[in-house]
């Protein structure tokens, strides 16, 4: 019975947390959009990361929101100072406030504000919304994918076609077993995005090149999964999420069945 009533508790919870995550991501993306195409103050994070002023202003609305109202949870965003007392945390808000920094401060529209909440290393909720396309993708574990209040799936079958491929070119190459040059779809700037046009099966598959974060990946990787998708290290191991660690090396995302295939097909051929 109490297994029952605890149940239960996280399941109220959830529901409760699902309805402050809808919330608080579209106030944060409505704060985005706002500042968007605007003059704003600039600067770079260690090597090359670009910050903007809105990056700051998105991260400090959102902190503001989701904390209030959770204050037992760990946080975890790319804007703030890492806490580690969120490794002691059962749930943990991973939170990229900009996610595609430099498409928005180029004034193009493929960025978005991407969050998810991490329970015991795996992602229980995501929203993942570009208000430039006004596309608001939302995932809960368990209850499936939707767009913009639809629900949508990942393309079925196993078959590759490259131009329906997104991700570094010389890594997805070696998925080229025929020969000859390919020609991969458009590069998307935002990688949270590029991964969840998996989930909505406008690509047949995704990678995601070494040195991704948590913050990166943690909310499209229950939106692709809950749109009966897969996504992993190329070993087929699953991501864990609000380590001490929150580097991730290479990554792919796809249907079920086409995953299963680039996983075998890189076991058989690792990277060097």
């Amino acid at each position: 019975m109490a297994d029952a009533d605890a149940h239960a508790t996280d399941e109220t919870i959830l529901t409760r947390d699902a309805a402050l995550l809808r919330d608080a991501v579209r106030e944060a993306g409505s704060l985005a959009q706002s500042m968007f195409r605007t003059e704003l103050r600039k600067w770079t994070k260690g090597a090359s990361s670009p910050v903007s002023e809105a990056d700051i202003a998105v991260n400090d609305l959102l902190e503001a929101r989701l904390r209030s109202a959770t204050p037992d949870y760990g946080w975890l965003s790319e804007e703030s100072a890492d806490d580690e007392v969120r490794l002691s945390r059962r749930r943990t808000w991973v939170v990229d406030p900009i996610d595609g920094t430099r498409n928005y401060l180029g004034g193009h529209d493929e960025w978005c504000v991407s969050v998810a909440l991490v329970e015991d290393a795996s992602p229980v909720l995501a929203a993942v919304f570009a208000p430039a396309t006004d596309e608001f993708f939302f995932a809960a574990r368990g209850q499936g994918t939707t767009l913009n209040g639809k629900a949508v799936r990942a393309a079925s079958g196993s078959a590759l076609d490259f131009s329906r491929v997104a991700g570094p070119k010389p890594m997805v190459e070696r998925l080229n077993t025929a020969g000859g040059d390919i020609k991969l779809h458009p590069r998307i700037g935002s990688l949270a995005l590029r991964l969840c046009r998996v989930a909505d099966g406008v690509l047949d598959a995704a990678f995601a090149g070494g040195n991704s974060h948590d913050w990166d990946l943690a909310a499209a990787d229950l939106i692709v999964q809950e749109a009966d998708g897969r996504m992993s290290d190329l070993s087929g191991d699953p991501i864990l999420y609000n380590r001490r660690e929150v580097t991730h090396g290479v990554l792919v995302a796809a249907g079920r069945d086409r995953h299963a295939g680039i996983v075998a097909h890189f076991r058989n051929r690792p990277l060097p």
